[in-house]
């Protein structure tokens, strides 16, 4: 059975895939065709329905729920591994201010109407460029995400507020950032089946930490080793093999705290 699989080139993505798309372990019979995108495109596929299945941002998850279901495994959740708010060190900010953000529907985003709800004056920009983005003056702030929150001081910029320790302030649960989800159309036996094959690929990266490296060093970035193994040690972590009860009880409320009404469950 051939499926479509779509996740971003970050490190935390490619270490999690690395097994499964080199056939490190037994797929059982399924066979993925990788697509490769930054995560709000992911986002906006998913909207349409494009990829079986998908990493995708857990705001954006909140309008696809009837067409896809999470899985437990491969989701990106934690501690102090939210996205931060930067400026450069003499920018004075207000509700006027523009602020570059990695997409509308990013969880990062959703964070961020949560924290700074007066702040709308937003510039769609992809993650990669936010940090140029401010030090060429375009835009007063940026929200970032991914490895850059390994680079930003290094380029003189500071940190205006972490989106991730006001989340587990206000909750006392780790930030759901991104998850894998796959559409409800397969038969539960399907699901459950992909659910074990990314399971096993993401243990696998666990058990053999270097047997990614050229995989994920090809996709990255940032190319700098210890920026990938920063992120990838900060993103992939017990909740990327089962969100278990904690996990699960934080994307509730995630789902909760958004308003979001649904007649399905969330989880496959």
């Amino acid at each position: 059975m051939k499926l479509t699989l779509g996740f971003s080139p970050c490190p935390n993505d490619t270490f999690i895939f690395d097994a499964l798309v080199h056939h490190k372990i037994d797929t059982e019979g399924l066979v993925f065709e990788v697509v490769f995108a930054d995560v709000e495109q992911l986002n906006k596929w998913a909207f349409k329905g494009k990829l079986d299945i998908t990493k995708l941002s857990y705001n954006a998850f909140t309008h696809c729920v009837n067409n896809y279901a999470l899985l437990d495994s491969g989701s990106a959740l934690g501690n102090n591994c939210g996205p931060i708010l930067i400026k450069k060190p003499n920018t004075i900010l207000n509700n006027e201010s523009k602020i570059a953000i990695p997409g509308k529907y990013t969880t990062a985003n959703m964070l961020l109407n949560f924290a700074f709800p007066q702040n709308q004056n937003k510039v769609e920009t992809i993650f990669s460029e936010i940090e140029n983005q401010i030090l060429e003056g375009r835009v007063d702030a940026g929200l970032i995400i991914h490895e850059n929150r390994f680079t930003y001081k290094d380029k003189g910029l500071n940190k205006v507020s972490d989106l991730g320790e006001y989340w587990e302030k206000e909750t006392g649960l780790p930030i759901p950032l991104g998850g894998i989800v796959v559409k409800r159309e397969f038969p539960l036996s399907e699901q459950k089946k992909i659910e074990r094959v990314i399971r096993k690929s993401v243990e696998y990266a666990f058990e053999n930490p270097s047997s990614s490296a050229d995989f994920v060093k090809c996709h990255a970035q940032e190319m700098d080793k210890k920026v990938v193994d920063a992120h990838i040690a900060l993103y992939v972590n017990d909740y990327s093999i089962s969100l278990g009860k904690k996990g699960r009880k934080a994307v509730n409320l995630l789902f909760k705290k958004l308003g979001h009404s649904f007649e399905s469950s969330l989880f496959s």
